[in-house]
């Protein structure tokens, strides 16, 4: 019997399902990406912080988007890079590491849809209240923004985990690329009617929720710019709003593929990629779209980059 218990501990992962022949290439690629997404991440953020012309609202706030991205990416990749060379029958991990793995993987993409709320509300104050623009986005009101966007998405993955964790196991096989909490819950033999209510019932809410407050944001930018005639004001708010949309319609496509494809088990397959891709995609494109964009960033970038070419 304390065989059996040990045994139940230990959960056979499917990992990345890839043939040999075109496991080299899936790891070059991946590493690559993985790579990319560090460097672009944590350049930006460290631009930001040494350039003090950067130190705008905007920017500090687009710092919790880059932090979280590298986070997102580092607990999934690097453990399916070092999966890819081994037998499926042979990929193994710690019932922990398979909590801890789904609880950071959540948090992620939770964090990821507040952190666009809160930048969404700069934008707003930035184009539509222009005048108390710097009284309201103090440093302080920037540092408790921050804050509220990472404790409650922690607070809403926290009691998603535990719902799960509680049950009992009779399983010990993820039919995933990664750990994520349906992958905990289906460990388990007995109902788990609340824990799929509730993960899907904070999925909807939180992408309801985000959709509404940035759709309710941009309306009403929409009818500043609308109505003034001050065309520099105009080409600014549509440049930096332009980068906060596109992250945004990234992120809410990526998610809202997956919750559709889990409704289609003939199609399991399509959304072991998509749920891989989500946590690859958009932390990829995230600085580029920022660092590209906006013009004052990408100004930056140029000189930095002329500076080491003269030296």
């Amino acid at each position: 019997m304390e065989n059996i218990t040990v045994n139940m501990d230990i959960l056979q992962l499917e990992g990345l399902k890839v043939t040999p022949q075109s496991s080299i290439p899936a790891f070059i690629l991946l590493l690559l990406i993985y790579v990319f997404i560090m460097v672009s991440n944590i350049g930006l953020v460290l631009l930001i912080s040494m350039e003090r012309s950067l130190h705008q609202p905007m920017y500090l706030l687009f710092c919790n988007m880059s932090i979280n991205d590298v986070f997102g990416a580092t607990i999934i990749i690097p453990r399916l890079l070092s999966d890819i060379f081994t037998p499926m029958t042979q990929r193994y991990i710690h019932y922990y590491e398979c909590v801890i793995q789904a609880f950071c993987a959540h948090f992620h993409a939770a964090t990821s849809h507040y952190v666009l709320i809160i930048m969404a509300f700069d934008r707003y104050v930035a184009i539509c209240k222009p005048l108390r623009y710097t009284t309201i986005m103090t440093n302080r009101m920037v540092a408790m923004l921050s804050a509220s966007a990472w404790a409650t998405a922690f607070l809403l993955i926290v009691a998603l985990v535990s719902l799960s964790v509680r049950l009992s196991r009779c399983r010990s096989v993820i039919n995933n690329p990664f750990c994520d909490n349906a992958s905990l819950f289906k460990l388990s033999c007995e109902n788990v009617l609340i824990s799929h209510v509730y993960g899907l019932g904070t999925a909807m809410a939180t992408m309801a929720f985000s959709l509404c407050s940035v759709t309710l944001t941009y309306l009403r930018i929409a009818m500043v710019c609308l109505s003034s005639r001050n065309k520099t004001l105009n080409s600014k708010a549509l440049q930096t709003c332009a980068s906060h949309l596109a992250i945004y319609i990234i992120l809410l496509l990526s998610g809202n593929i997956i919750i559709i494809l889990h409704r289609f088990p003939d199609l399991s397959d399509l959304r072991k990629l998509a749920s891989i891709l989500f946590h690859v995609v958009p932390p990829a494109l995230n600085a580029v779209i920022y660092g590209l964009q906006i013009k004052v960033v990408r100004e930056k970038i140029i000189i930095i980059f002329t500076r080491k070419k003269k030296t």
